[in-house]
């Protein structure tokens, strides 16, 4: 059969066909440099992302360092900066380590992969963040995705392991829906099995725990010698980059073996300072961990969610894709930003509103939400 004349992207027009008429077709939304919209989208719990004192942070390192970090870490990018950060989170959250990547999703790959490889068995939980699933997929080690926040199927699956070596992986708090990990009950059947423990603190930082110290700090496993954490600067610390904070061992075997630490290059300057400072911000203002959590509770409190929200993040479930779309684009009309998630970020049936509270949300702001959300919400 000839193939000439046939692009190789002929498919792509299918697919598209495909996307829109399931009301998954996405799209960028370009936002302007000071926002003139009320944000209860964006992952800036803290409200950190434009703090003066953040933002001296990533200025200061920038005239100091440059613009870029030059190199890997291990060639030319690797700064003071970049190390004295690493102690102070590392103290912050209890563990005995750290090390800066250039994002959480390099992060999670590089810990996960470098952790665990063939011959080794690798449990994830089934609503684990995307870059914990492709750490899975690469690690070649055995998978075995058990059901969501059952502690009871983990510990089945690491029993009857033939592998020596496992490891558990799961998210702190689960982006889509804002729900815990039972931690501490997966620590214990870890601990009984012999197997590591790695927790995504992504949307736990700067959240949950003392001061913001995160979900594993709060359940009393920070420093833990089995527990290996993971997060990201783009959240709370409103910033970018990612962390891999758990025993000096690993840290040393990460630098070794992580290939997106080792083979990428090193986060920029200015994203650590802008870090750095924000961390010092959440030290000396710890009320913010509680406003999150306050605002949350108000915003689901006005969208008529059941349960109070463990996290900033607030799910309302509408159904279908259309009916989540319509909703967000009728928010968005009224100058309210709000999260759409739609299959396959959440299953099917399950498209949502997914809002998210922060702390520097004025009287003001929480008003406008609760006019346009109850009357967007009544109307659908």
């Amino acid at each position: 059969m000839t193939r000439i004349g046939l692009s190789p992207l002929a498919w792509l027009d299918d697919v598209e066909v495909q996307r829109r008429a399931a009301g998954l077709r996405r799209s960028l939304r370009t936002r302007p440099p000071v926002g003139a919209e009320l944000d209860l989208a964006s992952n800036d719990y803290l409200g950190l992302a434009q703090h003066p004192r953040v933002l001296d942070g990533g200025v200061a390192a920038l005239r100091t360092w440059g613009a870029g970090s030059t190199g890997s870490r291990l060639v030319t990018g690797n700064t003071e900066l970049h190390e004295v950060f690493e102690q102070e989170l590392a103290a912050f959250v209890g563990a005995a380590s750290a090390l800066v990547f250039s994002s959480g999703y390099t992060a999670n790959l590089g810990a996960v992969v470098a952790l665990s490889g063939p011959g080794s068995l690798l449990v994830s939980d089934a609503l684990t963040h995307a870059s914990l699933v492709d750490a899975c997929r690469l690690s070649r080690a055995r998978v075995v995705v058990t059901p969501h926040a059952d502690a009871s199927a983990v510990e089945a699956a690491l029993a009857g392991r033939a592998e020596e070596r496992a490891v558990v992986v799961t998210d702190s708090v689960f982006s889509a829906d804002g729900t815990l990990a039972p931690l501490r009950a997966l620590h214990d059947a870890c601990r009984r099995q012999g197997a590591l423990l790695i927790v995504d603190e992504a949307h736990g930082l700067g959240v949950r725990g003392t001061g913001g110290r995160g979900l594993l700090h709060e359940v009393g496993l920070a420093g833990a010698p089995d527990v290996v954490m993971t997060t990201t600067l783009s959240k709370a610390l409103g910033s970018q980059g990612g962390v891999v904070l758990g025993p000096t061992a690993v840290r040393d075997h990460l630098i070794d073996a992580a290939r997106p630490f080792i083979f990428d290059t090193g986060l920029a300057p200015a994203a650590v300072g802008a870090a750095r400072a924000a961390l010092q911000v959440l030290i000396d203002e710890p009320w913010r961990a509680q406003r999150v959590l306050d605002h949350a509770a108000t915003l689901a409190a006005l969208c008529d969610v059941a349960e109070v929200p463990a996290s900033a993040v607030v799910s309302v479930i509408l159904g279908e894709p259309e009916v989540a779309l319509a909703a967000a684009a009728a928010c968005a009309q009224r100058g309210v930003r709000v999260g759409c998630f739609r299959p396959p970020t959440v299953p099917a049936g399950t498209s949502r509103l997914r809002l998210t509270a922060r702390a520097s949300l004025s009287d003001e702001e929480m008003a406008l939400a609760r006019d346009v959300l109850t009357d967007v919400l009544a109307a659908r």
